[in-house]
């Protein structure tokens, strides 16, 4: 018997939040230095998984399948939306377990935002603010609320501006702005963080 509609939503929501706290904790300045880089690597590791969790609940509740031809726009941009969030979440695991690989073999880095989970995250939030312009139609319109499509595109942002901080300098293997890596993922998880909170079933929502 499948769980109904409103703790499916309830699911997603707990896993966007709890996989944004474990990114936010796992880019703190300082964190890396007192736990490690394993322990450091396993938090966004575990924080990806999270997302993953979250990602295929909320494309299960769009859909299974493509949006057909006749479906009202608002559904197919927010089934393409959860579809591309999905697979960028993916990209996110596939990174998070080659750093933690790479530091249970005795490499000391931690885990560098990744450029094609990051733009997967882009375009999906863009595709979801064009859907919420339409929220009336949408499957469910208070899951997608404005406010929270617009913060988990400002998160995507700021996870792209990581990605591009964290960008590998050629012949040092040095970050091009280390600073943008870290402060762009608390920023980004930040966002993803309170948007989630908004989607969670009982939360009181502004008018």
């Amino acid at each position: 018997m499948r769980a109904p509609r409103w703790l499916r939503l309830r699911r997603e929501a707990w896993g966007f939040i709890v996989g944004s706290a474990l990114f936010i904790l796992g880019a703190l300045p300082g964190y890396l230095g007192a736990v490690g880089p394993v322990v450091d690597n396993l938090t966004f590791f575990i924080g990806a998984l999270f997302f993953t969790l979250a990602a295929f609940i909320q494309l299960n509740l769009s859909g299974r399948r493509p949006p057909r031809s006749t479906t009202n726009r608002p559904d197919r941009f927010d089934w393409w939306a959860a579809a591309i969030q999905f697979a960028g979440t993916l990209f996110f695991n596939l990174s998070t377990a080659t750093a933690l690989s790479a530091s249970l073999g005795g490499t000391r880095t931690g885990w560098r935002p990744d450029a094609f989970g990051s733009v997967c995250f882009l375009v999906a939030s863009v595709l979801a603010v064009v859907a919420t312009t339409g929220r009336d139609s949408l499957w469910d319109p208070r899951a997608r609320t404005w406010r929270s499509t617009w913060l988990n595109l400002l998160g995507s942002v700021a996870f792209g501006l990581a990605a591009i901080g964290a960008y590998p300098v050629p012949g040092t293997g040095a970050e091009f702005l280390a600073g943008w890596a870290a402060a762009g993922t608390i920023a980004g998880g930040v966002c993803f963080l309170v948007a989630a909170v908004l989607t969670r079933p009982g939360t009181p929502r502004l008018t």
